[in-house]
């Protein structure tokens, strides 16, 4: 029992009995869902302290204290919360656009890493099968819905590219690093994982680059002129027929995980002090309200980040591709990032591969056909082909990465491996410029012939 539990225990004994039964399942054993992206999440955590609440005079003011302790002041990233009024005041009072999108961004760190917490602690009363889908549901919440509040503003490519610069990130980056300082720090020892989990992670994503690979293979092999509105009209036919493929692929990956093969996702355990880390922290009403209203600030957030990009980009002089696919998955998935690499750094590769690969999964089987078919129901026409350079680094990236993982050891060389693609990777979109329109496109780009070059090269 923590220590804030205790504290409410003994000052609220009424609510015992709630916060014991939630802690355990009918026979007695954990009932919540301890997956490899609430457990790295949970490394940013820092534990309350209950003698502050308990110092308060008036005592039914202390359960609403202790809960907005948990909730704001829980994570070793509150230091960021007031990048959130910073950037809805700097909007409201149109302080300047690129102030408003790094502070969105800066906000948008810590926020991400409560919905974890809040669907963690959701999780403990709901059980493993609804925790676990709640995790598959919120784990890439801030992508999600940047990518919809994009789409509802015509900005395909955008969408396109923040979404396939999530997957590039989660393969390349994060992994890279967590293998490179895992293999510096554990030097000398040896660093295994379960290659399971790491197979089945890859065969989807290999599944995803042929889907997304289709249209854009469609649209070479048609040809140009006289055909091309055919062509695009047959390649956002496939689009949505392969986005319903996808969807139906990562339902069955998601009965796999869960239910019929739980056993080759369930993390390695890690005791920290001794203590049971599965305690629910606060109650199953206010864990709702809370990612709701936790959603609510991302969804702020995400509209003011898909806003400014345009400007940002010309004051930076950064290409929007670049900010989309470089800038946008690193700040969004910072703290989950920085939790696969510490326990990287603890030799606890399986909860590391199963946040880098997991969360690239879900992007690319889940969320990606999600937009196209949200899209298709809005009217809006997006398709799944990401042009040829990004299709090509994407199917470069989970090859290198499934290569990589193939003998169940890690070392360092790996993770320097996997980082130098990623820096190649960058420095192409860095050097790549966009017209505007092209990254205003609401669909129009599917007709353009095959031998237009839409790329400018610095």
């Amino acid at each position: 029992m923590s220590g804030m539990e205790a504290g409410l225990v003994r000052k609220y004994p009424s609510d015992a009995g709630g916060l014991r039964a939630a802690r355990h399942g009918p026979h007695g054993h954990s009932a919540s869902a301890r997956t490899a992206h609430s457990m790295s999440a949970s490394a940013l955590r820092k534990k309350s302290d209950a003698s502050l609440v308990r110092k308060v005079p008036f005592a039914p003011l202390r359960p609403v204290l202790a809960n907005l302790q948990e909730v704001f002041l829980g994570t070793k990233l509150a230091v960021l919360f007031p990048a959130v009024p910073l950037a809805i005041a700097a909007q409201c009072a149109n302080f300047g656009q690129v102030w408003v999108f790094a502070l969105s961004l800066l906000g948008l760190i810590p926020l991400a890493e409560r919905v974890s917490f809040l669907t963690e602690q959701i999780a403990i009363f709901t059980g493993p099968t609804v925790g676990g889908l709640l995790n598959a549901t919120c784990g890439n919440a801030t992508e999600l819905i940047i990518a919809l509040f994009a789409l509802m503003q015509g900005k395909i490519e955008v969408v396109k590219c923040s979404l396939l610069g999530s997957v590039l990130s989660n393969l390349l980056l994060v992994l890279g690093t967590s293998l490179f300082c895992g293999g510096i720090v554990n030097l000398g020892v040896d660093q295994p994982y379960d290659r399971s989990q790491a197979d089945v992670s890859t065969g989807l994503l290999i599944l995803g680059v042929l889907c997304q690979s289709l249209p854009l293979m469609l649209r070479y092999a048609v040809g140009a002129g006289e055909h091309s509105v055919a062509a695009a009209t047959t390649g956002l036919e496939l689009s949505r027929a392969c986005s319903i493929v996808m969807l139906l692929a990562y339902v069955a990956y998601l009965f796999f995980q869960l239910k019929t093969h739980t056993q080759l996702f369930e993390p390695q355990e890690v005791d920290e002090d001794g203590e049971d880390q599965e305690e629910a922290v606060i109650g199953f009403a206010s864990g709702l309200f809370w990612l709701a209203f936790k959603t609510i600030l991302i969804a702020i957030l995400s509209e003011y980040v898909v806003g400014t990009i345009e400007p940002t980009s010309q004051s930076w002089g950064l290409s929007v591709s670049f900010i989309s696919i470089i800038l946008l998955p690193i700040v969004g998935n910072a703290a989950e990032h920085a939790g696969a690499v510490i326990f990287a750094l603890k030799n606890k590769l399986d909860i590391t591969l199963g946040v880098a690969l997991g969360s690239a999964t879900q992007i690319s089987m889940f969320v990606v056909p999600l937009s196209v078919i949200v899209a298709w129901i809005a009217g809006i026409q997006m398709d799944l082909d990401f042009k040829l350079l990004e299709t090509g680094t994407l199917f470069v990236s989970v090859i290198v990465t499934a290569f990589t993982l193939q003998d169940g050891t890690s070392h360092y060389l790996k993770g320097i491996l996997l980082l130098l693609c990623y820096i190649v990777i960058g420095a192409c979109f860095f050097v790549t410029r966009q017209p505007a329109s092209h990254a205003n496109g609401n669909g129009a780009g599917l007709a353009v012939p095959i031998g237009t070059w839409n790329a400018q090269v610095a």
